[in-house]
């Protein structure tokens, strides 16, 4: 079963006015303080080299040696060991890496919803709790936008992000630990209670990340976020509405959130996110430029609705328009278009659900399907 085209644009244009009202409401409001087990011998694990445990000496610290500033994190943080796939194990786990992938968006994390878009931080804490129970493994936008898609054979991938960088989303407390109650700290408790489930996530941050005003806060704030795993990302600088700017202005946008980033200790952006999911003239200005001699270059740009992504290996997947689902029930608008409906509708329809092989170097799919990829990443493509 497929999303027929014509509703595809209907909700997509719908929700987009729906997120539109809801984040100009939100910022008008007050603001807040500051599946199975894979089979045995089936395929053969690949070895990765660890990456450094918690106690391990990190750059910049004695341990390690003098240092002028840390470099930012790339280690892969709970990432799976690798399997080498064949097609009877594709067979097997019921592989489809042709499948769709819901990216679920969240803003603020409340105690109380002031806005349609907020959810509390129950609210969350169950939502993960579902995916987790069902087999989803979190993987970021860039991991998801680039294809290093690294989840256990016969599990599904899940991209959590965050948009606005939102005090409620993550906050350090005086014991260097995430604040109770905000977005981060229950990605952790989830995944400490849920082994299989990666405390992953991709935010993106305007030019306060997180609120903070003070330099020297916002850089520890994304390190940690960055040596976590987290991936820390461009939203743009004040939030407008890129329809109706410049491209000049576009890319001065964009740009200045990049260099903040930089500063702070966060690798370059890969990913954005587009403010209100509203797509500039033209389109590529959101993807890739520059301003006042700084270039920008995303692997992918993601939208504000309102259905499952294609998957990144599909013929049909737009690198510059990524769908995503509003993280919400089904009530009023969200009846059809928000996390509750479109992570039931893939249970229904599990022959449309990415499912992964275990092979980050290889693409399985069933035989009907080989024509729906794009073979030119240089994976090799197993049709079962």
């Amino acid at each position: 079963m497929r999303i027929p085209g014509s509703l595809t644009q209907v909700i997509g244009i719908a929700n987009a006015v729906v997120i539109t009202v809801a984040i100009i409401g939100l910022s008008l409001l007050p603001g807040e303080p500051r599946p199975p087990a894979a089979p045995q011998g089936a395929a053969r694990i690949q070895e990765r080299p660890a990456s450094p445990g918690p106690g391990s000496p990190g750059p910049g610290s004695p341990e390690a040696g003098p240092s002028e500033a840390p470099a930012p994190s790339t280690s892969p943080v709970g990432q799976p060991p690798g399997v080498v796939a064949t097609p009877d194990f594709a067979r097997q786990v019921r592989a489809n890496e042709a499948g769709l992938v819901p990216v679920l968006m969240y803003h603020r994390i409340l105690a109380k919803r002031l806005a349609s878009i907020d959810r509390t931080p129950d609210q969350l804490r169950k939502e993960l709790e579902r995916l987790a129970e069902r087999g989803y493994v979190p993987i970021t936008a860039r991991e998801f936008v680039t294809g290093d898609i690294h989840v256990p054979a016969g599990k599904y991938p899940v991209v959590l992000t965050f948009d606005d960088g939102h005090p409620s989303q993550f906050g350090l407390g005086a014991d260097g630990r995430p604040l109770p109650g905000t977005a981060v700290a229950v990605i952790q408790d989830v995944a400490a209670r849920y082994p299989g489930f990666r405390p992953v996530a991709t935010f993106w941050v305007n030019r306060e990340p997180f609120g903070l005003r003070d330099r020297a806060a916002q850089e520890t704030a994304v390190r940690w976020l960055v040596d976590h795993g987290y991936e820390v990302a461009n939203h743009t600088w004040g939030h407008p509405n890129l329809r109706v700017l410049k491209r000049k202005k576009v890319s001065e946008q964009i740009v200045r959130v990049e260099r903040l980033l930089k500063k702070l200790g966060a690798p370059p952006s890969q990913t954005m996110a587009l403010p209100y999911g509203s797509m500039p003239r033209p389109k590529k200005a959101a993807r890739t430029g520059s301003w006042d001699g700084t270039r920008y270059d995303f692997a992918g740009v993601f939208l504000a609705g309102a259905e499952p992504s294609l998957s990144p290996y599909a013929k049909k997947f737009d690198p510059g328009a990524i769908q995503r689902i509003q993280s919400n029930g089904k009530k009023g608008e969200c009846r059809k278009w928000c996390s509750q409906y479109w992570l039931e509708w893939l249970d229904k329809h599990p022959g449309e659900r990415y499912v992964s092989d275990g092979d980050p170097e290889r693409i399985s799919i069933p035989e009907s399907l080989r024509g729906n990829i794009v073979t030119k990443r240089g994976l090799q493509v197993i049709a079962y």
